[in-house]
């Protein structure tokens, strides 16, 4: 058997989308990712493909038992994805979707920095069009934006990947630490496609302005990619357990005020990345299976509340909860996806989140990181306040809208379908995951010690979103939007700009007054005394004029030849 990264399966079926007849794009968007995990479920670990370029030797693929897991969840989502989206006409947005799951598979399996690259880069620009299809000012000025921060992102990753080469002839891609600048440049440019702190605003600015399939595709890949890549690179990394337990905490605040609900999925998004993070710095074989559980399972669960609120958008035109409720009525399959979509990311037992989560949480106490075990704690009651209570509340129960609209269409029902099963089924029969996990597996999450503490967490939860609602205390739903540190490229910078533009406008009109001034007054000086009414003019003829010009001359050559 001839043997290949699998992500070329999909990258060149994504080329050959555009002409495909009509009535066959369909099929071929759904085969593609099942060929690509028959062909990955086929790869045996410890295979490698090498090839020689330039006298540089590239390890195209890799496969081990980390980069299986996410290559089976990545293909598992992009038939999932394209399940959900197969009533698409948009050619172009099909193929680049196609290209950008693909390379994101490919990814995965590099076994070298340089096939990283190349890929990192690939997901980036194809991506940037599932934002752009939307056909608005907004998608396109936050696309622009996205593209921008992505290439930076691969900039610095080549950057630190030459730096790497010269100090140790090898791009291989291993455990690189950040004890060198090469490993801290590689570091800063995974951190920014996983969205760490201050360098996040990214995904809450692009993702909500994508369509509604691609939204969906988007939350799977681009994040988790880098996620995969911090625990290839930087497991044990103590640094990433104050990233990770900030990036879990802080989206609480926003996602609580926030009324677009697609953006509240985004915050989510941030939530869920911080335990993962954590995860990945604490570096223990139960963390790093933790993580790598956490990757599954959240990618199934947040595709889930995408495709419900995807759903919601696409039959109201709508997805502010001020202008949302009551679809309960008329949406009964997508509310009740959505509600298991909820319960998975709120870890509620019997769910995926709660098998994953509770692994990352009790590996921190194994370690005694107390502190980032409090924090994450903190942050699970918020993720259960603001996407597992807030969501399909303020969606499908508050106040009455008045909406009636037509339930999902099928394609987009089976989607939420399958991807509901695989979150209950991971919840109740987690040993199918723990056979795919990058370490052996030693842990039992439903002892009652974890099942009660979790349902204790929860209860009080739940119990705190009532007191706010009955007491009005609770941030009401207002058309508006809430700026983070995206205030800095949306108000700072352009108020910077325009400053140092009227600073310049200022001064420049200054030195254009004073240099102006100075010329018309040596032209006057001038006019004065050589003009044609000048006193020169009037006093001498012109054939005089010459005469002394000549004789000056003269006088000033004798004094040349012959002085001193």
């Amino acid at each position: 058997m001839i043997e290949f990264n699998p992500g070329l399966i999909m990258i060149f079926g994504g080329i050959l989308t555009p002409f495909i007849h009509d009535r066959l794009r369909p099929a071929l968007l759904l085969m593609l990712p099942v060929l690509g995990f028959a062909y990955t479920f086929g790869l045996e670990d410890g295979t490698s493909v090498y090839l020689e370029v330039f006298d540089y030797t590239l390890e195209t693929l890799r496969v081990d038992k980390l980069a299986l897991v996410w290559g089976y969840i990545f293909h598992i989502a992009a038939f999932l994805g394209s399940l959900y989206a197969i009533h698409e006409r948009d050619r172009l947005q099909s193929a680049m979707a196609q290209i950008y799951m693909g390379s994101a598979i490919a990814a995965v399996f590099a076994g070298d920095l340089i096939t990283l690259f190349v890929f990192w880069e690939l997901t980036a620009v194809s991506s940037v069009f599932l934002i752009w299809a939307s056909r608005t000012e907004r998608a396109f000025q936050a696309g622009m934006r996205y593209l921008l921060i992505q290439i930076g992102s691969g900039a610095l990753l080549l950057a630190g990947t030459i730096i790497l080469f010269s100090n140790t002839d090898s791009v291989a891609f291993n455990h690189i630490g950040i004890d060198s600048l090469s490993g801290k440049i590689i570091f800063l440019a995974f951190g920014i496609k996983c969205a760490f702190p201050l360098l996040h605003n990214w995904l809450q600015d692009a993702y909500p302005e994508a369509t509604v399939t691609g939204t969906v595709i988007l939350s799977a890949f681009t994040t988790k990619l880098a996620v995969y890549a911090l625990a290839r690179g930087y497991a044990g990394t103590d640094i990433l357990i104050m990233i990770g337990s900030i990036m879990a905490a802080f989206p609480i605040f926003y996602a609580v005020i926030e009324n677009d609900l697609r953006r509240v999925l985004a915050y989510s998004l941030n939530n869920q990345l911080g335990f993962m993070v954590v995860g990945i710095g604490v570096g223990s074989e139960m963390a790093l299976n933790g993580t790598a559980a956490h990757a599954f399972s959240h990618i199934l669960y947040k595709a889930l509340l995408f495709m419900s609120m995807g759903a919601v958008l696409y039959r109201t035109g709508t997805i502010k909860g001020s202008e949302l409720g009551g679809l309960y009525k008329s949406m009964p399959w997508t509310t009740v996806f959505c509600i298991i979509g909820a319960a998975s990311i709120s870890a509620f037992p019997l769910f995926a989140g709660f098998i994953s989560k509770s692994m990352i949480l009790t590996a921190l106490g194994h370690e005694g990181y107390w502190l980032s075990w409090a924090v994450l704690v903190f942050a699970s009651a918020g993720v259960f306040h603001h996407s597992g209570i807030k969501i399909p509340y303020f969606a499908f129960f508050a106040h009455d809208s008045g909406l009636r609209p037509k339930e999902a269409p099928f394609n987009m029902l089976l989607a939420m379908a399958i991807s509901a099963i695989l979150c209950v089924g991971i919840g109740i029969y987690p040993t199918a995951l723990y056979t795919i996990l990058p370490y052996p597996v030693d842990y039992l999450p439903y002892t009652t010690a974890h099942v009660i503490t979790q349902l204790q967490l929860l209860f009080f939860s739940a119990l705190a979103f009532t007191y706010l609602m009955v007491t009005g205390l609770y941030p009401p739903e207002l058309r508006s939007t809430n700026l983070d540190f995206d205030w800095v490229y949306r108000k700072f910078f352009p108020y910077l700009i325009e400053l140092l533009k009227f600073q310049i406008r200022f001064h420049d009109r200054q030195v254009r007054r004073f240099f102006i001034t100075i010329i018309s007054n040596s032209l006057k000086l001038i006019d004065y005394y050589f003009g044609y009414d000048s006193k020169l003019a009037r006093t001498l003829p012109v054939g005089s004029m010459v005469f002394v010009t000549l004789g000056m001359l003269s006088i000033f050559l004798l004094l040349y030849l012959f002085g001193g």
